[in-house]
């Protein structure tokens, strides 16, 4: 039996990840392993997005060489993240009436109405942008709420909220481009917040009700999720960088030293800790204030039970669970990433958790049912927009 291999690619704008996968036998099922990472210095991108595309493709190219090095396997397919500010969400609804004269909803029925639920979206939410994904959110059969999928059930009105993952479509076509430049075949596209909570996060959390806050460099993105769904997601332009850019005017010292001082790496009598303390305390508020207004703008101020999950570069901060925790009213904890029993390479920093979710789900699916931008290797144009076996994990 040939080994399963999934490649997942977050091209960041601090770094460029690479994680390789396998899916290895264990008493009752498969599960992921790595058994292969690769990382290069970023560039040409700015806020999540490619402002010189050649520029991505060389930095794709190094942390390609380093994970294939890393794992011992060329590397030709991969997933890959979109993130940055160009990324958004929209919730729409539509109705369809049941085709079949029986009354039984059948597949059919349910991409009528997805479908129904994207023409109903205002135009101006469109411009400039792709659908990376549909999530149903909820079903009505004649008016009254079904949970689940409504397959097989009967009526003669189906109707669904859905909640439409975005992207710039240049930024999507850019990021495409660099890792086929650097001669990848990239057969899937995903929402980066999504592919973290698929390491970050356990179905308990999703369940009761969450927030995954993925602090990057330069954007901090959230995915907020409820009975195991996400129902809303942003990015804002404002990162792990803008600390350490902060520390840096604050101590007229070094980025790199700044860094060092951010995370706790390294101690100085020379800088005062509470001077320290104070600068990181004033922009994580800045970050977890921007969270608190979009939680109030959905109606989940304080109703998360489950809290805020903080993870990428910028939650190695100093105290940002504390500062946090006071700024939302709220559960916090920074994410853990389980990269695997007997994994070849552990994964014990979160900056990984992106690239790992996207081969992660590399592995859930067979390569002519994932969700999300497809792509075949012939044209490289979308084959499919739309729901699949991925969702099918957040189900209960």
């Amino acid at each position: 039996m040939a080994q399963k291999i999934s490649v997942g690619i977050d091209i960041g704008t601090d770094r460029v990840k690479v994680v390789v996968a396998e899916n290895v036998k264990t008493d009752r099922a498969f599960a992921p392993r790595v058994i292969g990472l690769g990382s290069a210095k970023s560039s040409g991108l700015r806020h999540g997005y490619a402002v010189s595309p050649d520029e991505a493709t060389e930095a794709v190219r190094e942390a390609l060489h380093h994970a294939e090095k890393s794992a011992g396997v060329k590397i030709r397919k991969v997933r890959l993240g979109v993130g940055g500010v160009g990324l958004s969400a929209v919730v729409g609804k539509g109705s369809v009436m049941v085709s079949r004269a029986d009354s039984e909803i059948t597949e059919l029925d349910i991409r009528n109405v997805l479908a129904a639920a994207e023409s109903e979206l205002p135009a101006s939410s469109l411009v400039n942008r792709k659908i990376i994904v549909p999530v149903p959110l909820s079903y009505k059969i004649d008016e009254e709420i079904v949970p689940g999928r409504p397959l097989g059930m009967r009526g003669a009105k189906l109707e669904a909220r859905v909640l439409f993952v975005l992207c710039l479509e240049q930024h999507i076509n850019d990021i495409i481009n660099a890792a086929e430049n650097a001669g990848l075949e990239v057969t899937g596209v995903m929402a980066s917040p999504l592919m973290a909570s698929l390491v970050n996060m356990t179905k308990l959390e999703r369940v009761a009700g969450s927030v995954l806050v993925n602090i990057g460099a330069e954007t901090t993105s959230l995915a907020v999720f409820e009975n195991n769904l996400p129902i809303s997601l942003e990015v804002f332009p404002e990162g792990g960088a803008d600390i350490t850019n902060d520390i840096a005017l604050g101590f007229r010292i070094p980025i790199d030293e700044a860094e060092s001082l951010k995370v706790g790496s390294v101690a100085n009598a020379d800088y005062p800790k509470k001077k320290l303390d104070d600068i990181i305390r004033k922009k994580s508020e800045s970050i977890f204030a921007r969270v608190e207004a979009h939680l109030k703008k959905i109606g989940r101020s304080g109703l998360l039970p489950a809290g805020i999950v903080i993870t990428g570069g910028g939650s190695g901060a100093t105290g940002i669970g504390e500062i946090a925790r006071a700024e939302l009213g709220l559960p916090a904890k920074i994410a853990l990433v389980n990269s695997g029993d007997e994994a070849k390479h552990e994964i014990k920093d979160n900056v990984w958790s992106v690239a790992y979710g996207l081969a992660v789900w590399g592995l859930s699916n067979d390569d002519d049912i994932s969700s999300g931008l497809h792509f075949s290797a012939s044209s490289g144009k979308k084959l499919f927009r739309g729901m699949s076996d991925w969702f099918k994990q957040f189900m209960p």
